[in-house]
């Protein structure tokens, strides 16, 4: 049969792709451009671009109120924010960490010489297992590192329980999770911190930026130090530090998403919504659900792909996608424990992180966020549906490309 033939004028991995423009995962939302350029204006006008200004300390107390808690500081980014985090907190030794993640969250650890001790995850949830985690934990162990993978909330509680129980640290990575809750409490307010990426992908983005939030004063206090060289004072430096200050532009960029946050919002929901109706009853496709009952971002449009139903592996239907110009991508293969150095130095990690190894050979994301429109999302579910139902026929003609 012609895979053609079946989805009317789209051409499916031959001819030319549905889409002139290419539809990312991640690309940038963009708030309200003249109010953006009013405060790029005011910025160059009064010649302060850096070093704690005006536009910083609004975002800080805006998202600090946002979230509910005393304490934001706002980063350059989310990666040094974590590494900040984690010497303010002393941790040192072994800190347990999952391997489903970015591997930013291991490498802030292994940069200061902490090993970090990848956990498996609870295949449900995709985040960590806390029975897991307590099985990991040797007389090295300093802290937990749990990560809000997709913006859906770690087991607070019983890490939080955990971490208590055996005098741990622990610290939540939410790059993911900007905006969201968890038992009607803003994701930001757990742990000892938080760390949250306003990286350009995210759906709430500064261009390149982070944010470290806490309740904890004498650790906020710390941190403020720590990013800014350790100076408390003109000439003053009390404490070893780094350079984590945020810029100016980035700030006026996070106060013009912030008043168009309920905005992209309410697109990503609508994207979910549509692709979940799209691809409902689609055997071998799982699209991750987010709880109606807790706010949300709804960034991510996950998949995950059984190919013993669907007859077409994850790597073969973003193939797919690929050559449609739908730019689907992998998370979080091949997980950090199969990257280096971690490779080398836990050569037989794998054996440990059999869900995992399962998650990161199954899941996949789509493109969402207000470049992505229900026509769009209509297309891309057509062309996953008819990859799917003729998944061995697909397959045959991948295998016959090379």
């Amino acid at each position: 049969m012609d895979v053609r033939n079946n989805i009317e004028e789209l051409a499916v991995f031959t001819g030319e792709p549905f889409s002139a423009e290419k539809l990312f995962v991640g690309r940038p939302n963009i708030g309200n451009r003249d109010r953006f350029m009013e405060r790029m204006n005011d910025i160059l006008d009064r010649r302060w671009l850096t070093n704690n200004g005006q536009y910083v300390q609004e975002l800080e107390c805006r998202i600090a109120e946002l979230i509910g808690v005393k304490h934001c500081i706002a980063m350059c980014n989310a990666t040094i924010a974590l590494e900040i985090v984690i010497r303010g907190l002393g941790l040192t030794g072994e800190v347990i960490v999952p391997s489903f993640t970015f591997v930013a969250t291991p490498h802030s650890l292994q940069w200061q010489q902490i090993t970090p001790v990848f956990c498996d995850i609870d295949p449900r949830t995709h985040n960590l297992d806390p029975q897991r985690v307590e099985e990991m934990i040797t007389p090295r162990t300093t802290g937990i590192i749990g990560v809000h993978v997709w913006g859906r909330p770690c087991a607070v509680e019983e890490l939080t329980e955990l971490a208590e129980r055996r005098g741990l640290k622990l610290l939540f990575d939410a790059a993911h999770a900007f905006a969201c809750s968890h038992n009607g409490s803003m994701i930001g307010s757990f742990g000892d911190a938080e760390v949250f990426s306003f990286h350009a992908t995210k759906f709430f983005n500064t261009f390149e930026g982070g944010a470290v939030t806490t309740n904890n004063d004498e650790l906020a206090a710390q941190i403020r130090l720590m990013k800014n060289f350790g100076f408390a004072g003109y000439d003053n430096v009390d404490y070893i530090g780094t350079n984590g200050k945020m810029t100016e532009v980035s700030a006026a960029m996070g106060l013009t998403s912030l008043e168009a946050l309920d905005g992209f919002i309410d697109v990503n929901r609508r994207n979910y919504l549509h692709y979940r109706q799209a691809l409902a009853g689609l055997s071998g496709v799982r699209l991750l659900v987010y709880s109606e009952t807790e706010k949300c971002n709804y960034q991510y449009i996950v998949l995950e792909i059984d190919e013993t139903v669907t007859g077409i592996g994850r790597d073969q239907l973003i193939d797919v996608l690929h050559a449609e110009n739908v730019l689907a991508r992998r998370y979080f293969y091949p997980g950090c424990h199969q990257m280096e150095p971690y490779r080398s130095h836990f050569p037989h990690a794998r054996l440990l992180l059999p869900n995992t190894e399962q998650l990161a050979s199954r899941v996949m994301s789509l493109p969402t966020g207000t470049s992505v429109t229900p026509d769009n999302i209509d297309k891309i579910c057509a062309i996953i549906r008819l990859s799917v139902t003729h998944g061995a026929e697909l397959m045959k003609r991948l295998d016959s490309r090379g």
